[in-house]
Formats: C-alpha cells, structure tokens, sequence
C-alpha cells in the first residue's frame, strides 16, 4: 500500500477509530494516542488486510489497543491513585460492573470461536490455537512449529478468512 492510499484511509476511518478507543477508555487524550496506536500498527501490517475487510479490521485493532492499555499494569496503578478532582460518578462509570448477561454473552461467542478454531484442518488449527487462545507472536509460533515466520503469517491469514466466514455463517 502506498502512502498516499493509507493517508486516505487514516483521513477515512479517523473518527471511527477515535470513537472506539474512546467508548473504551472514556478519556480523549488517551483515545488519540490510541487512535495513532491504532494506525500505526494498522501501516506496519497494512498488507494482511484484505481492502474490504479494512473497516472491521481497524476496528479491532482499535479495541485490542485500547484492552491492551486496560490490562496494563500502568493503567490500573493510574486510575487507583485519587486525583483531586475525581468523583465518585467519574469513578463509577470508568468501573462499571458487567451484568451476567453480557458475560454470558461473551462466554457463548468464545465458545463458539473456541469451537470454530478446532474445526479447522491443520495447517491452520495449530497456528490458530496458538495465536489466539495461548496469545504467541509469530515468532515463537514459527519456532515450535519448526515453520517459516511467512509460512505461519499465510497459515494465519488464510485461517482469518475462515473463520470470518465460519463465525459470519452463524
């Protein structure tokens, strides 16, 4: 991809990438910083997004960023230390409580991914499983496979493609 075409695509998908960093982190300097995250990470691995999957698949980097950023250690020592204006309503709609539907809900769709990811033949089965469910690098995927890091990115990328259909089947 050149420059140019991703300048078209940060200036098209700006807004909806800020707005999903910032639905999950609720602070608007940090939803920028996530949304240049985003795109970061969106130019260094431009070519594994196929050009109609490009809105979905920036979404999700634009979560998984900002869930990085939740999970870290940093974040959680930041947001318990007191700030002299903080409030308790602040405070209760940054640590809202999930209800038992939406975890059960969660619980059912990582089961059916779960379920979708042991459906596929190997080659991809293996990558999947250890991409998604143990969270390797590619890297470390290549090595315990005794693969080829490209070997185990187009294992990766073709498996993606069956699972988007396998989970859009229903």
């Amino acid at each position: 991809m050149t420059e140019q075409a991703f300048e078209a695509v940060v200036r098209q998908y700006e807004r909806l990438v800020y707005t999903v960093c910032r639905q999950m982190v609720h602070d608007h300097h940090l939803a920028q910083d996530l949304t240049q995250e985003t795109f970061l990470a969106a130019w260094l691995h431009a070519d594994d997004c196929p050009e109609e999957a490009r809105r979905p698949w920036l979404c999700r980097i634009a979560m998984n960023k900002a869930k990085d950023h939740l999970k870290s250690a940093y974040s959680r020592r930041v947001s318990a230390a007191e700030t002299p204006d903080d409030t308790a309503a602040a405070r209760a709609e940054a640590h809202t409580v999930p209800t038992p539907e939406s975890i059960c809900e969660l619980r059912d769709e990582a089961g059916r991914a779960k379920e979708t990811i042991e459906a596929l033949a190997e080659p991809y089965r293996a990558v999947c499983m250890l991409y998604f469910e143990r969270e390797l690098p590619v890297e470390a995927i290549a090595a315990r496979l005794g693969r080829m890091p490209k070997t185990v990115h187009t294992q990766l990328y073709r498996a993606k493609k069956q699972l988007r259909l396998a989970l859009a089947a229903g």
